[in-house]
């Protein structure tokens, strides 16, 4: 059984982050008061903690423990057959093993994930994971429709659009991807800590509409606040992180920010032990066309964001997806000053914050 590591007091600054109550969200005069708080904190941090979702702290820690199946329980020449290109077909599929990524003075990630389209059932899995399928699907489709769909909806609303407006663009049984991550941290040397300042993961958007992270101990998520800091994302039992990406602020106009995160060593108190975190990642369907909409009311008031410099240009979620998945840790990136390194990517600058 994979054991929780309780998180102890350390000197850190913390992020203030929203918390949203999605009980309140079953209701249309809850969603009512519940829109404006998710609207205000996806427009300033792009991240909030989400509270009373429905499932169990028991249920949130069977989750965790199944999570570390494929990391603790599947012997290394079986992981090798279920590691998949993903340079070459966009696609996350399966293991992403240890030092694919490189992070910084050449120095590789010491990270190890595990990736399931949201469908889990009619795919091969390693033995050891077999058993517990069902209930990893059952916790793909709660993460959808009971945690995805209620934010699209509130976020919808943020923007007077129609609630159901981003729903309809995130099938669970349509064509494209969103995936459960099961993702594993590892303790690094001294010598790799000094040469990439101690960043794990640099800092970065996620390329999709809205992330769900479960909320675990140990901490090393840090986002970029409004003023220009990195702060830490505090732990908070049985809670969600909730963050939008790239995909939700190219739809929204620049209205909903992709925020800037990373992940670093943990302080002091922390340091020396792995790191298990479970993720659903989220993406409109793949024939989505990531331009705004215009339609929204909000955005004829307000003005609209572009990342490219007309709609004829926007990417598909597909297209979009695979050329970031493509690149991602494996590319050359150019300088751009002390900070931020940049690469093109079907004509739009994408930034890595150092």
């Amino acid at each position: 059984m994979y054991r929780r590591r309780r998180r102890r007091k350390s000197p850190v600054e913390w992020a203030d982050l929203a918390v949203i109550d999605l009980s309140m969200a079953s209701t249309p005069e809850g969603r009512a008061e519940l829109a404006p708080k998710v609207r205000d904190a996806m427009r300033t941090y792009g991240f909030m903690y989400v509270v009373n979702h429905g499932l169990t702290q028991a249920q949130n820690d069977r989750i965790f423990d199944i999570a570390d199946v494929p990391f603790s329980q599947v012997p290394e020449d079986e992981k090798k057959k279920f590691t998949h290109d993903i340079k070459a077909t966009g696609l996350y599929k399966w293991y992403k093993l240890r030092q694919y990524w490189h992070i910084d003075n050449g120095v590789r990630d010491q990270i190890e994930h595990y990736n399931m389209h949201r469908e889990i059932v009619n795919q091969d899995h390693p033995k050891a994971l077999q058993p517990f399928l069902p209930e990893i699907r059952a916790f793909a489709e709660y993460n959808h429709y009971n945690i995805l769909y209620p934010i699209l909806r509130l976020l919808a609303r943020g923007m007077e659009l129609p609630e159901e407006t981003f729903v309809d663009m995130h099938g669970f049984d349509h064509k494209g991807e969103g995936w459960i991550r099961f993702m594993k941290y590892y303790p690094r040397t001294k010598e790799d800590e000094d040469k990439t300042k101690n960043v794990w993961l640099k800092g970065h958007m996620d390329f999709g509409t809205v992330t769900i992270l479960w909320s675990q101990p140990v901490s090393a998520l840090q986002i970029m606040s409004p003023d220009g800091k990195w702060r830490w994302v505090k732990h908070m039992d049985n809670a969600l992180v909730i963050n939008a990406g790239e995909a939700m602020e190219f739809l929204s106009g620049g209205f909903y920010k992709g925020t800037i995160h990373r992940v670093r060593q943990p302080p002091a108190d922390q340091q020396g032990y792995p790191r298990l975190g479970v993720f659903y990642f989220a993406l409109t369907d793949d024939d989505v066309v990531l331009k705004p909409l215009t339609e929204s009311p909000v955005l004829q008031r307000d003005g609209i964001q572009r990342r490219w410099e007309d709609d004829s240009q926007a990417p598909t979620m597909e297209q979009w997806r695979r050329g970031r998945t493509s690149a991602y840790g494996t590319t050359q990136l150019k300088k751009k000053d002390d900070v931020v390194e940049e690469e093109f990517i079907n004509g739009v600058v994408v930034k890595h914050w150092n």
